[in-house]
């Protein structure tokens, strides 16, 4: 088939580069237009957009999904179908109608759990055990369109969004490329939703990652895996924000679940605890404010942690 792949960030590049080794034709990609990015901020092309250019394939950078002349341009190449992977944006009916195959999503949950922006945060805020990805079709309503395919994927206790998401990324482009091949083939028909099951993930802002050291020691691990790497889960300390690495349980835990309240800190030989609504827990990572990410001993050694001080 002809194709007009749409994707933005690093994760769609798994799927890219299982298309351009697949037998479909890959005529141009839709991304993003140009960001800031890095610590210089400097404006640069989004990840799939670098990945076309080094292969020698068209690049199409709408500000918006429905502007005339991409829609337009889109009408010439006359993709047969259009997979998407975190293309960032949303596409009007317009666009929708013009290949023959419509856009093929593949999204990061096990349809219909987790609609949305942020599925594979919400599957470990919310404690799920397995989740997956899945290829659909897409429609006007929210990720709701008929599936046809997905693949499941076991989470681990101690992953970040970053590491499943990782994950997954290879294993749906697997599953994107199979997709294609049946759609291609006619030997491969989507299957509409059910209607029970549906729960929706939109984006975790970066006041919902600030941790409530009031919530159980479960909770407050999980939101902290959730946020990594973004928005990245925070706290305050001395009146300034400081984002926080994967905790571990405290060792010793239920002995030590009496004498730390929330937000209070000790520090010993080679671990920073914090008590939280249930047991403490031990600190990995921390980011100060305007500083490097270091282990959580280096940073209470240099700030010389007090009896009094708190996060909060």
């Amino acid at each position: 088939m002809r194709l007009v792949f749409a994707g933005t960030p690093e994760t769609a590049l798994p799927s890219l580069r299982a298309l351009l080794a697949s037998r479909h034709e890959i005529a141009a990609v839709v991304t993003r237009p140009d960001a800031e990015a890095g610590r210089g901020r400097k404006v640069r092309p989004s990840p799939v957009a670098e990945l076309a250019a080094e292969s020698g394939i068209e690049v199409l950078r709408p500000e918006k999904a429905g502007d005339p002349a991409f829609l337009d341009r889109l009408r010439e190449i006359a993709p047969d179908c259009c997979p998407v992977v975190a293309y960032g944006a949303l596409l009007p009916q317009e666009a929708l109608d013009i290949p023959a195959h419509g856009w093929i999503n593949l999204h990061f949950s096990l349809l219909p759990a987790w609609r949305g922006a942020a599925p594979v945060q919400h599957a470990i805020l919310h404690g799920d055990e397995i989740t997956g990805a899945a290829t659909f079709r897409i429609v006007r309503e929210l990720d709701a369109g008929p599936v046809f395919g997905v693949v499941t994927e076991e989470i681990r206790p101690a992953d970040t969004s970053g590491d499943l998401l990782a994950r997954l990324a290879e294993s749906g482009a697997g599953l994107l490329a199979a997709t294609l091949d049946g759609v291609e083939d006619g030997t491969l028909e989507a299957r509409p939703q059910p209607g029970d099951g549906v729960s929706l993930a939109p984006k975790i802002t970066v006041e919902a990652a600030r941790v409530d050291w009031r919530a159980p020691a479960m909770r407050v691990d999980r939101l902290i895996r959730a946020c990594a790497p973004a928005p990245g889960a925070w706290t305050e300390f001395r009146g300034e924000r400081i984002k926080l690495g994967p905790v571990r349980t405290a060792p010793d835990a239920e002995k030590d679940a009496e004498k730390l309240g929330p937000g209070e800190l000790r520090v010993n030989k080679n671990t920073v605890l914090a008590g939280t609504g249930g047991h403490p827990v031990e600190l990995g990572e921390v980011r100060p404010q305007g500083k490097r990410q270091m282990p959580a001993g280096d940073w209470a050694r240099g700030v010389r942690i007090t009896e009094q001080d708190r996060l909060n």
